[in-house]
């Protein structure tokens, strides 16, 4: 099991993910994602999106708001019950949420029995101001979910998609959460990115595509390389579900703590486009053109974490092996995960070198994700482009420029082929998606 602490060094030097506001002594729970970093989230993101959207006829994408109408979280249940149980350590002062307490009785920070104040109920949500003046009239909060946009537009979207029940409308963006205790490195911090999608079913339909969404989600992580003995779905109880939720699971990874959720699939039944039909006094019902009739959808919604998603596949992906009496680190994420999918490296700095080796560089990079290095030894740069996960690396020798060939390495099992440079996008094309 990759401790946390490993990973959290590795993202560091390596430059996926940096605390935020560093140089002022940083910010808690706050992180900046680097150049490795950036890179690795997109793509994940975009592996979802191909999966939920682009590869869909019966989903479309939307992108909502980060401040929305107060009344959108009064609609929605979040301004009164959107809460965590808050207790106070009397001893040091520490705050803890109840629920995630490893023994109620003891504080984690300095280890008295029986010192916790009485819990207390604390919103999640992060409060601003929308005007020049602070008042309880212009009070709005930071989204604490991405789903509410989606459900006060389902008549928007569904006026110009034309789309008939079932279908789906997904967001990819930030959310807010006024976190009691964040925690593990990027895993629950204040600011996040989601990945969601609100299907919209016939409420006699609904518990099919709930089992058909549970099943569809977990195969897009085994499909992307996720060792499936780190992967579980576990159904929540009764005392754990929702306020709009008749069922529940998630889908969650076994971190170096334990297992933790990485995504929520909720039958949300027709509760917001109710509450928001109450509320807001605009029709959101479906005409059912089969009956003639106007019903309400239930709604089934795959919720992840983008963040704690990216989080768990470098985890996953990272291993150490022995190489002739040498520690080997390699990251082996999917080639289309991976912050680059080619590195091209000319084996010395020399010009002869290093400019047929630079044109090589700018024709991959019109079809691949490229890193072009010529500092330190061949040997090192290896090693480099293994712990950031490339799947190849094309090397530009000396007899490259009589025999117009490069080597080209694998990252997983070191073999190397000797390609011509003629033939080299399809060779690499060939390797990266098969």
């Amino acid at each position: 099991m990759t401790s946390l602490e490993t990973i959290v060094n590795l993202s560091r030097r390596r430059g996926f993910a940096f605390p935020s506001s560093e140089i002022y002594g940083g910010l808690r729970s706050a992180y900046d994602y680097g150049p490795l970093g950036v890179e690795l989230l997109r793509n994940v993101k975009n592996q979802w999106w191909r999966s939920m959207v682009n590869t869909r006829r019966d989903v479309v994408g939307i992108d909502s708001a980060v401040i929305q109408s107060r009344r959108v979280w009064q609609a929605s249940g979040h301004e009164s019950v959107f809460t965590d149980p808050l207790v106070e350590c009397r001893q040091c002062h520490q705050r803890f949420r109840q629920d995630k307490l490893a023994r109620p009785e003891q504080c984690p920070s300095c280890g008295r029995r029986d010192t916790f104040t009485e819990p207390r109920h604390f919103n999640l949500m992060l409060r601003t101001h929308m005007g020049p003046v602070e008042t309880e009239e212009n009070l709005v909060y930071l989204r604490p979910e991405t789903a509410q946009g989606i459900f006060i537009n389902f008549a928007n979207v569904l006026r110009v998609s034309r789309r008939k029940l079932p279908f789906g409308v997904a967001q990819i963006g930030k959310s807010f959460r006024n976190e009691i205790t964040p925690g593990q490195f990027v895993f629950r911090t204040r600011e996040f990115e989601q990945m969601e999608m609100e299907w919209f079913c016939l409420p006699s339909e609904a518990s099919q595509w709930f089992e058909y969404w549970v099943d569809a989600r977990r195969r897009w992580y085994l499909d992307l390389g996720m060792n499936p003995e780190n992967l579980r779905i576990r159904p929540h109880g009764d005392d754990e579900l929702s306020h709009y939720s008749k069922e529940t699971v998630d889908v969650e990874y076994r971190f170096s703590w334990g297992w933790d959720e990485l995504e929520g699939i909720a039958n949300r039944t027709d509760f917001d486009l109710r509450q928001h039909s109450e509320h807001s006094g605009q029709d959101l019902s479906y005409f059912d053109q089969a009956t003639g009739t106007k019903v309400v959808p239930y709604v089934i919604e795959p919720a992840a974490g983008a963040t704690r998603t990216t989080f768990a596949f470098l985890i996953d992906a990272y291993r150490t092996e022995q190489v002739r009496g040498a520690q080997r680190v390699v990251l082996g994420l999917d080639p289309r995960l991976a912050p680059y999918q080619v590195a091209v490296l000319p084996l010395s700095r020399k010009p002869a070198l290093v400019e047929p080796s630079s044109r090589i560089a700018d024709d991959l990079g019109e079809r691949f994700s490229v890193e072009f290095d010529i500092t330190q030894s061949i040997g090192k740069r290896y090693r480099r482009q293994d712990e950031i996960g490339t799947p190849l690396c094309v090397t530009f020798d000396f007899a490259s420029l009589e025999d117009q060939a490069v080597t080209v390495r694998d990252r997983d099992t070191m073999q190397q082929d000797r390609v011509g440079v003629d033939r080299l996008r399809g060779y690499l094309a060939e390797r990266l998606n098969g």
